[in-house]
């Protein structure tokens, strides 16, 4: 599990609306990355919508952000369209990223165990090295902690 000031894991995965992002192709910026457990969920759908909202706010602190989760490119192709999406969303079909990340872990619901993952985000430094975590992420407030952690950089 990658800890403050250690190298981002990089990984190269597919995106909404077709081709691969590499996160070593982003140095030079900070990069942020959020882990949400699914596509068209309530809290998911919320946290993907504030980090759209505020974009522009992220691109003018030099920041590109990227959202994370299991679904495959067609769900996030229709979750951009449902909701207006800006924000470049990346399928961990196989949650190599999800589990070099430490947050593919075991979750408790009603009694029952499964795996999932832990709403998580890291600001990654434009030398590629994690700056910040924010894990078990609540959504309210989130985006514009995120932001400010950003332009704190």
């Amino acid at each position: 599990m990658p800890d403050i000031s250690d190298n981002a894991p990089d990984f190269t995965l597919p995106r909404d609306g077709g081709g691969e992002i590499s996160l070593s192709g982003l140095r030079g910026g900070a990069v942020v990355v959020f882990f949400y457990p699914r596509d068209d969920t309530p809290g998911c759908t919320k946290e993907s919508i504030g980090f759209s909202d505020h974009l522009q706010a992220f691109a003018e602190a030099g920041a590109t952000v990227l959202g994370i989760s299991k679904d495959t490119v067609a769900k996030h192709d229709k979750f951009v369209a449902k909701h207006g999406l800006t924000t470049t969303m990346l399928s961990d079909a196989d949650s190599d990223t999800c589990e070099r990340y430490g947050v593919w872990v075991e979750k408790s619901m009603y009694g029952k165990t499964s795996m999932g993952i832990e709403r998580s985000t890291f600001l990654i430094d434009a030398q590629g090295r994690i700056a910040r975590i924010w894990r078990k992420v609540k959504v309210d407030g989130h985006v514009a902690e995120v932001l400010d952690a950003v332009k704190a950089l």
